[in-house]
């Protein structure tokens, strides 16, 4: 009997004050939480010592939890100009982290990332946080907004696995 292919995923939802992290494996159709978290950065610090903590930080986790591959939420494009700039380098951050590693990295808009794991591009953060904790068989609560998204992102990979269409 052939072993099982297991998949490691680490989920990013990246933000330049709070960067959610979530590793989920994938065993055939079973979908197992390995660990969430999120990075907090301090907000008065200087804008390019907190992406370097972000960087950092995600390096840490990377080599302790071993991940196979990376999932990274995409900046949500009607946010201001300020804002999504922000939220780029912080995502950049993370891509950095995840190159250095060598590890594959996927792209996910918000949008496909909910519809993935909701059913709809347009559940709000309530929807999400409760499928997600559904799914995993979790409990985490409204206070861990940052980790389920990660979590979300890592189970929106782990349904385009198969799909041959799925760019990088």
């Amino acid at each position: 009997m052939a072993a099982r292919t297991v998949v490691r995923i680490l989920g990013i939802d990246p933000g330049s004050r709070r960067t959610g992290w979530g590793l989920i494996a994938v065993e055939g159709s079973r979908l197992i939480p390995l660990g969430c978290g999120v990075i907090t950065v301090p907000p008065r610090a200087p804008f390019a010592e907190r992406l370097l903590l972000i960087h950092e930080e995600l390096r840490r986790t990377i080599e302790k939890l071993q991940p196979t591959e990376v999932a990274v939420e995409d900046v949500f494009h009607s946010l201001n100009a300020r804002t999504a700039l922000a939220l780029g380098h912080a995502r950049g951050a993370a891509l950095v982290a995840a190159a250095g590693a060598r590890l594959p990295v996927r792209a996910y808009s918000p949008a496909t990332v909910k519809k993935s794991v909701v059913g709809s591009g347009r559940a709000g953060k309530p929807q999400v946080g409760w499928m997600v904790n559904r799914l995993l068989g979790l409990k985490l609560g409204p206070s861990a907004v940052d980790a389920t998204d990660a979590l979300a992102v890592a189970l929106c990979r782990a349904a385009h696995l198969r799909d041959p269409r799925d760019g990088a």
